[in-house]
């Protein structure tokens, strides 16, 4: 074999490796998921801080520092899925709803999306039900928003966990464009006291934490009038779903026995009230645990009336948001719960963070 032969071969062979460590690499970067983790900051005064760098940030997955590879500002465009509940007392005060969900729209920047989704009632031949139903799928145009806005309904149940996952499953069922990755959000109008859905809470969970989604909810007080309405003749007043009373005793014993739970009328007036407590503490935990899990927040308000400025204040919230992403150094796919932890550096004493705080590794 000549010299010339001989160095044609081996540049071939160290091509040939080059290009397949290449792929290789190409390959274990897509097969790697990119986390993205929504950011809060706000001064000692809670003041949002603006204007911050990836510099000023420190993340953490189960205690390891990990690298940051990509970084939005709070300039950076969301989107926005509204979930307006009209069940309960709010059938009253569907003017008041619209007028608040209209004025969250224009509160919003001119590059944010946002669908609606809301409830209404369906019928059969022998009885209504509570459905869930988007009204617009995402879109800029607020025009189409005010005129989904103006046919919202009202429904005589609470299809509340149905509604989320259609959020998951139908309006960010796509994966969003790269000015959009990590900055998806959740906003529900609602007291969270869920009593037809067919789907459960820890579905809901499960599915808005596999991606990624900041919940925001404004929570509205609803419980004085609805226990208002529960007491008195049970052939006349406001009554449990058979869902909700099982979820009442399933809250004390996972395993109890629910014959005795499908009868509202077999119920005295004290319990009536107690089980109206126990799912009021349930829905209260239930909002409070998705919104800090992802670096969302709970907004009480006392009623409708309240709800405007409770939506300017997400609006405001959404307006200084940061996303931070990141590939795991951990790149198992086992299906384990990895712990996010995130630090800022270079700035004042005091400044408190909230960020998404974990996730669920995907498996192959």
């Amino acid at each position: 074999m000549t010299a010339k032969l001989f160095f044609i071969i081996t540049v071939l062979f160290a091509t040939v490796a080059f290009v397949a460590a290449q792929g290789k690499e190409d390959i274990i970067r897509v097969d790697t998921q990119l986390v993205d983790v929504p950011i809060a900051v706000s001064s000692a005064n809670g003041t949002p801080l603006r204007g911050l760098t990836k510099s000023n940030f420190i993340i953490y997955e189960d205690g390891k520092r990990q690298e940051t590879v990509d970084f939005s500002t709070t300039a950076a465009p969301f989107e926005v899925a509204l979930l307006l509940d009209t069940s309960g007392s709010a059938r009253n005060d569907l003017l008041l709803i619209q007028r608040a969900a209209k004025s969250f729209i224009a509160s919003l920047r001119p590059g944010d999306r946002v669908a609606i989704v809301a409830f209404n009632t369906g019928r059969d031949s022998n009885s209504a039900f509570a459905v869930s139903e988007i009204l617009m799928g995402l879109t800029s145009d607020r025009d189409i928003l005010g005129g989904a806005i103006d046919n919202l309904k009202t429904s005589n149940g609470t299809p509340y966990y149905d509604s989320v996952i259609q959020v998951v499953e139908k309006v960010f069922r796509d994966k969003p464009k790269d000015e959009f990755r990590g900055r998806r959000a959740l906003v529900a109008l609602t007291d969270g006291v869920d009593s037809t859905s067919a789907e459960s809470f820890a579905t809901v969970k499960e599915e808005l934490g596999q991606i990624g989604i900041i919940s925001f909810f404004i929570k509205v007080d609803t419980r004085e009038y609805f226990e208002s309405n529960l007491l008195g003749d049970c052939r006349l007043s406001i009554r449990f779903s058979q869902a909700q009373i099982r979820r009442y005793y399933k809250s004390f014993n996972p395993k109890a026995n629910m014959e005795k739970a499908v009868d509202f009328c077999g119920l005295g007036e004290f319990e009536r009230l107690a089980i109206s407590k126990k799912l009021y503490e349930i829905a209260d935990a239930e909002m409070n645990e998705l919104a800090k899990s992802s670096g969302g927040k709970v907004f009480p308000v006392a009623d409708l009336s309240e709800a405007r400025n409770a939506f300017k204040s997400v609006a405001d919230e959404i307006g200084t948001k940061y996303t931070l992403g990141y590939y795991p150094s951990n790149d198992k796919r086992d299906g384990t719960y990895r712990k996010i932890r995130v630090e800022v550096t270079g700035l004042p004493k005091g400044t408190t963070v909230r960020a998404r705080e974990g996730y669920t590794a995907p498996v192959n």
